[in-house]
């Protein structure tokens, strides 16, 4: 059912000091939620519940702040949900104007909420963080007309992929769901399976090859035994198929793929992974999906975040990131700052492709707008160091590109909490010059 709207104004806190009476209305995220039409936000997730079926969902405003909390400070649904009923400013943000003393939602409510709401329909939480910069005076409209792109990997949430483990685990995988459906098989191996792994972390470390590959076809061996067996055994149990089919065919892809292989599997809770090398010196390879990013030249303002699967070269994401930029801010972009990995990009027309290492028809002002581009390198150490960039929970195709979205809003909320910070202070030393008798009085709490 279509979620109720927050009631700021309760009958039954007629009694009860309101957050608005005994907060500080100077404080950044007091100023940021003014900043925010959450009005879009009812409207357009609103269409997405159904008017009178089920039971009434949790408010938007409430799950879209808490959403936006949660990636500005770096904290995964548990901590968020926790710290929330601890800070009234959180509160007030999300739109409650009395002091909450428990959270009226479960954590696994936003993980339910991101299901409903989708990848696509989850780009409106950036666009209203470019919105909100634009209203507070961070970025001048202006300088949509002039980008920074790069590329970067998000890094999926799997361990280091190795032969012995993903052995082991598919082995484990099925025999759990043969005891969890009673389908007898002639042998679990879980003894032997461990035992093997075991010695396959120990001839690794003693530097034994011979020995641990040895160990590893075990493992190998196991794994396909128990693969034919459930094979075997569903045949009298129609009615299982639909059950093992997914985690059949996984297991199936693992044991025919080679070691040169191309679109190889690297986890099996998370087959959309990619292998991506980005000529790193201390990390050579990342397992993830690989993001282009967009930012404002001036002000270093993330306008485009989109998740690339299939490990494009990156000159032919110039195009796609070039299509969010103009769907997010509004405005087509004149000029692009790039470095050497995006040549032969294919983009012509009326947006001007500005390389790094060129020299000609390079003006000044367009000289110092391409020094200007090693900024993203920052930004891009910003939101995985400050950020939720560097590692990504979320489940699917779909995860990747809800993750990249609202790290990409995260980050631009922390630069506008930083902007009104900033104004704040310069307000507050103007003032005490004007009146150095109340300096005391105007200073920050």
């Amino acid at each position: 059912m279509r979620p109720p709207k927050l009631e700021r104004h309760a009958p039954d806190d007629l009694y009860r000091a309101r957050l608005s009476q005994q907060l500080d209305m100077r404080h950044p995220l007091v100023q940021l939620a003014a900043l925010i039409a959450w009005e879009e936000f009812e409207t357009q997730f609103g269409a997405l519940y159904h008017e009178s079926q089920g039971r009434p969902g949790k408010p938007i405003r409430l799950m879209v702040g808490l959403t936006y909390l949660k990636h500005t400070y770096d904290l995964s649904d548990e901590e968020i949900c926790a710290r929330w009923v601890e800070n009234p400013y959180w509160q007030y943000f999300c739109g409650f104007d009395y002091l909450q003393h428990q959270l009226p939602i479960d954590p696994s409510s936003l993980t339910r909420w991101r299901e409903r709401i989708g990848a696509e329909p989850m780009e409106m939480l950036l666009q209203a963080t470019i919105a909100a910069a634009v209203r507070g005076g961070k970025v001048d409209p202006k300088s949509f007309a002039r980008v920074n792109l790069d590329t970067t990997v998000q890094e999926k949430a799997i361990a280091r992929p190795l032969d012995s483990r993903l052995y082991h685990r598919g082995r484990e995988i099925l025999v759990r769901l043969a005891k969890r459906h009673d389908l007898p098989l002639r042998q679990s191996y879980e003894r032997l399976g461990k035992r093997a792994l075991r010695l396959v972390h120990r001839y690794g470390q003693a530097r034994h090859n011979r020995r641990m590959q040895r160990e590893i076809g075990r493992l190998k061996r196991f794994l396909g035994r128990v693969y034919r067996d459930v094979r075997r055994k569903l045949g009298s149990r129609p009615g299982l198929a639909d059950r093992f089919a997914e985690p059949l065919a996984l297991i199936e892809r693992l044991l025919a793929q080679q070691r040169t292989d191309k679109g190889k599997l690297y986890a099996l809770h998370a087959p959309e992974v990619e292998c991506l090398s980005k000529g790193k010196i201390g990390k050579r390879y990342e397992f993830g999906v690989k993001v282009a990013l967009a930012t404002t030249n001036r002000e270093g303002l993330v306008v485009a975040l989109p998740a690339l699967p299939g490990n494009p070269h990156d000159g032919h994401t110039l195009a796609p990131t070039l299509a969010q930029v103009e769907r997010l801010t509004g405005a087509s972009p004149a000029r692009c700052f790039v470095d050497r990995g995006y040549r032969g990009h294919g983009v012509s027309g009326t947006i001007t492709v500005v390389m790094a290492g060129q020299r000609r028809g390079l003006t000044a002002t367009l000289r110092r707008a391409l020094r200007r581009r090693s900024a993203i390198e920052a930004t891009i150490g910003h939101m995985k160091a400050d950020g939720r960039l560097d590692r990504n929970y979320l489940k699917g195709t779909a995860g990747d590109t809800i993750n990249a979205i609202l790290c990409a809003a995260g980050h631009n909320l922390r630069l506008i909490l930083r902007h009104l910070a900033k104004l704040l202070r310069a307000l507050l030393r103007l003032l005490a010059t004007l009146d150095p008798n109340r300096a005391a009085a105007l200073e920050l709490p």
